[in-house]
């Protein structure tokens, strides 16, 4: 049996797929792995991934494509060359499987499934309702078993992903603390000039600092690093990511795709969690992790991508302290501060 799991949403979105796509494997031939260009790097690292077929929606994203005919029939002729027996459309809570389910259909797809509030007509096979309050991943299981696909016995069902490079970690020697300022939307950053004193209290306290952050990034982790940690801005590609992960102590993050790559090698996290979206859907999954930020603020459950309230206090209210102090609960440890100072901003 040939199937195919799409996800067409972020780096993070398609890490979070990856405990229903290995429930799909488990009982597949082959499986292919739809996704857009954001999510291509991950959909590569997932175990039980064979193929990786990606796309540009033109509804997903913050900046999506134009609709042209052409790149829709180019999709439909090349999965109807050999087209899955099999298909599950993984959406967030507020996104429609409908357009994608249609393609598949034209594409010869027998068997469709998905989360689908909307009448689907004769797009759908399986018609799954989302259950209340379950997070990406487990609304995603909860899909795959309803299309047949449960989760094999002696798998978790935490994130995954494959082995990252044993050799070469340009981080150095395990157990420093990882601090990545990035985040795809300004409503989810905390601000450069926490980071950087983060870096500083980590450093004082005796942990050792390692920023990250994407190529576009690299001037806002010199600033954070500013030569008291290390600065791997712009040095890692997904997998030497996954490997410096894998081998700290903990990580301070947003709510962002390497907070979920974190939990996918099974790294504590710290998560400066906006509450534009909510921390029961998109919480760092199946590891040891502590929130921070006030889950009341008026932005929560916006969306939004930029904060809608003056002075950012979902994530204003947290100090650097508050991140030392949750670091140090992950860790099992309570350093101490030389010439302690709080910061302000």
């Amino acid at each position: 049996m040939k199937a195919l799991v799409a996800r067409l949403d972020s780096f993070g979105d398609v890490l979070l797929a990856g405990p229903a796509v290995r429930a799909v494997a488990a009982r597949a031939d082959r499986v292919t792995l739809l996704c857009g260009p954001l999510g291509a790097p991950a959909a590569r690292m997932l175990p039980g991934v064979d193929d990786v077929v990606e796309w540009d929606a033109p509804w997903v994203g913050f900046e999506p494509p134009p609709v042209v005919a052409s790149d829709v029939a180019r999709l439909v002729e090349r999965l109807a060359q050999d087209p899955p027996d099999v298909a599950l459309v993984l959406t967030s809570f507020h996104q429609s499987p409908l357009p994608l389910a249609l393609l598949l259909r034209l594409a010869g797809v027998a068997r469709l499934a998905a989360d689908c509030e909307d009448y689907p007509g004769a797009l759908l096979d399986v018609r799954h309702q989302r259950r209340p309050h379950r997070h990406e991943v487990e609304a995603a299981l909860d899909l795959a078993e309803a299309a047949g696909f449960p989760l094999p016995e002696g798998d978790d069902g935490r994130l995954a992903v494959r082995r990252p490079p044993a050799d070469g970690c340009p981080a150095g020697e395990d157990g420093y603390v990882v601090v990545h300022p990035g985040a795809a939307v300004p409503a989810r950053r905390w601000g450069q000039e926490r980071y950087a004193a983060t870096v500083r209290l980590l450093q004082r306290a005796g942990y050792r600092a390692v920023v990250t952050g994407g190529p576009g990034e690299r001037g806002l982790t010199a600033s954070v690093a500013n030569g008291a940690a290390l600065d791997l801005g712009g040095r890692t590609g997904s997998a030497e990511l996954a490997g410096v992960l894998s081998r700290a102590a903990a990580v301070v993050v947003g709510n962002t795709g390497p907070a979920h790559l974190a939990a996918a090698v099974g790294t504590p996290v710290v998560s400066l969690f906006a509450p534009v979206v909510p921390a029961e859907r998109w919480a760092p999954f199946g590891v040891p992790h502590v929130l921070l930020g006030d889950a009341g603020a008026a932005c929560a459950g916006t969306r939004a991508r930029v904060c809608p309230v003056v002075g950012h206090p979902c994530l204003g209210t947290v100090s650097p302290e508050d991140v030392l102090a949750a670091v140090g609960k992950l860790t099992g440890r309570a350093p101490g501060l030389a010439n302690r100072t709080e910061w302000t901003p």
